[in-house]
């Protein structure tokens, strides 16, 4: 139907445009040439009348629908925009309480760790003082040893000074006939 509408259009400007022919054709060269000027313009008229009318529409609706969907997108974004802040407002709302549980879980593993080294310090004193106490027990006995030892050696020579005092020439005879009786 629109498509007749824009035919019948036509068909009356190019009529318009012959009749104004047929009716200057007894005027002078300046009228005629103001007609056609006038039936130009119609035609140029009609014709960008038609394209528009006949591509304007599909335009307009594409772009409508472009817009539409451009603001279906800007919604969802907004609404996603939205949640993301509330979710954020949610953490750092909970912020405060998730500080005082990080620093409540910090101070139970100081106190842990505290402890730990406190038995490790015990137990590496413990050792300390058990070596300590058999280096001491190790060095006495050793001490006592060697006190022994230097007393034997004190009392040896002792005894030596005493027999080489009473040792007179008949005595060591009387020992080397003793030795000697012995050995037969």
């Amino acid at each position: 139907m629109r498509s007749m509408v824009q035919a019948a259009l036509i068909a009356c400007l190019l009529a318009a445009a012959a009749l104004a022919q047929e009716t200057s054709g007894g005027e002078g060269s300046g009228g005629n040439l103001d007609l056609w000027k006038w039936a130009n313009f119609v035609v140029l008229a009609g014709a960008l009348g038609y394209l528009i009318g006949k591509n304007a529409p599909a335009f307009f609706a594409a772009r409508s629908l472009n817009i539409r969907k451009d603001i279906v997108e800007a919604e969802e974004a907004r609404k996603d925009a939205e949640t993301r802040a509330a979710a954020v407002d949610k953490r750092l709302a909970n912020l405060e309480a998730e500080i005082a549980a990080l620093r409540s879980e910090a101070q139970d593993e100081a106190r842990a760790e505290t402890e730990r080294l406190a038995q490790h310090t015990a137990a590496e004193l413990a050792k300390i003082q058990l070596r300590a106490e058999q280096e001491i027990a190790a060095a006495g006995k050793a001490a006592r040893m060697e006190l022994r030892r230097y007393s034997a050696d004190l009392a040896v020579e002792l005894a030596e000074r005493k027999i080489r005092a009473r040792m007179t020439p008949a005595t060591q005879d009387a020992l080397v006939r003793g030795f000697v009786r012995d050995l037969k």
